[in-house]
């Protein structure tokens, strides 16, 4: 994402999984005519096969104030995704022997920490040191304004360097913002000339654009965050990320980039095979996104309130995208429900129950939290009839009862069950279960 990075996280257990002859459209259907109809999700998908697009489905606004409905050619802010489009510039260039890997960016940049030691190839995988300005507290006061590149390189020569370059990897949307830079000083031209030079018209993509101001009259979509209702988010100034996240685009075209991507279409089969190689699960624009007993690769990205998704099985070149410009569910829980219908396997419909606790009950469980498990400590407060929670250094959240002592948090894909008698809260997350001592 673009703002801070997470992990997309599908792999339960190991589970034999195989392509379905007969995808099930109608569970799909009903899946996401369940999220609409309950206000959990905004947004299109797309799945495609062989190149063919083989199920498609938006639900939800473009824009909430003025009820415009999106459909299939809605465009969104895809956030971090944009840094695969980055990476794939980034190898056009050094087959063009503009550029090379191995180059250090002490000649476009000679102000910043370790210059001289930081290559190109640090850029793509994260392992350059440098600071990610996008965690500094005081980010989301300015990212609103407009800056010029100069303004952007010295944020980051401010900002200066977390570790020894190489020792580690370490998610910076900085590296990326970077590149760009790197992209048009050596192209003297614009990152969005060169988006389209090389990757919109060779794989043919019509909704796929370096965004600027949103246009809903182009068919471009607002974010929201629901809260009671959906609340309009603020727009990132698309020249801040650049190409570390202002890329606009579709699912089916995002599909479309994956598979001219891994098939060939648009950098050699060296740059690919450069690009796929994991070290410490950082490729070059692409991260390893698990699914049971197969493995895909792609990127996740979120920008104000979007937030995006696109995969790809090389295997059985299978694509997937998902676009969103407001989601009360975890993203991460939307594609295990897409992918299981690709792979032949259930596709369970949400309960979206509504359980109403005793005012006494609510009474039971604010506190501190902490467990021997993870090093987070979650403080949970009561405030009329909803429960809040915060973990340690991350934002604070409503929590949804769904029985009694029961919890959740759809957007985080989080449960969280009380147990007052014993002092204690199990949250389970991810397949991951942790229990908590109330202090």
């Amino acid at each position: 994402m673009f703002g801070k990075k997470f992990y997309l996280v599908i792999l339960l257990f190991v589970f034999k999984t195989g392509f379905s002859q007969n995808l099930n459209k109608e569970k799909l259907d009903a899946y996401f005519q369940a999220l609409d109809a309950n206000r959990k999700f905004m947004g299109s998908v797309a799945i495609s096969q062989n190149g063919q697009i083989v199920y498609s489905k938006t639900i939800g606004y473009a824009d909430v104030e003025t009820q415009k409905k999106a459909d299939a050619n809605t465009r969104y802010r895809i956030g971090s995704i944009s840094k695969t489009f980055t990476a794939v510039l980034v190898f056009k260039a050094i087959e063009e022997n503009k550029i090379a890997l191995t180059q250090t960016i002490d000649k476009f940049f000679p102000a910043i920490k370790n210059a001289g030691k930081i290559t190109v190839s640090n850029l793509l995988n994260h392992r350059s040191g440098i600071h990610n300005f996008t965690n500094d507290p005081d980010y989301e006061k300015w990212n609103t304004g407009k800056k010029s590149r100069k303004e952007m390189v010295d944020l980051i020569v401010t900002a200066g360097s977390d570790f020894e370059p190489g020792s580690k990897a370490a998610y910076s949307n900085s590296n990326y913002v970077l590149l760009s830079v790197i992209l048009e000083e050596i192209y003297k031209k614009p990152l969005a000339g060169l988006v389209e030079q090389y990757i919109t018209k060779p794989a043919g993509l019509k909704y796929t654009k370096v965004g600027g101001k949103i246009s809903v009259a182009d068919n471009e979509a607002n974010s929201y965050k629901f809260t009671d209702n959906w609340v309009r988010q603020s727009e990132t100034d698309m020249s801040i990320p650049i190409g570390a996240g202002a890329l606009i685009s579709t699912p089916e075209d995002l599909t479309r980039f994956a598979d001219a991507l891994f098939g060939g279409k648009l950098i050699s089969e060296k740059s690919l095979a450069e690009m796929k190689t994991l070290k410490e699960n950082f490729g070059m624009g692409l991260f390893p996104i698990p699914f049971y007993d197969k493995m895909s690769l792609g990127h996740s990205g979120g920008i104000d309130g979007f937030q995006s998704v696109f995969g790809y099985f090389p295997e059985q070149k299978i694509a997937y995208a998902i676009t969103s410009n407001g989601s009360a569910m975890a993203v991460n829980s939307i594609t295990i429900a897409m992918l299981n219908a690709v792979f032949g396997m259930p596709v369970e419909i949400p309960d979206f129950k509504v359980y109403s606790p005793a005012p006494a009950d609510l009474d039971l469980y604010p506190g501190t939290y902490a467990s021997n498990q993870i090093p987070i400590k979650i403080t949970v407060t009561r405030s009329g009839t909803s429960l809040t929670a915060q973990a340690t250094n991350q934002p604070s959240f409503t929590l949804e009862a769904t029985d009694k002592h029961k919890f959740k948090f759809d957007a985080a894909g989080l449960v969280m069950e009380f147990k007052p008698a014993e002092k204690k809260m199990i949250l389970r997350q991810g397949g991951g279960v942790f229990d908590f001592r109330k202090e």
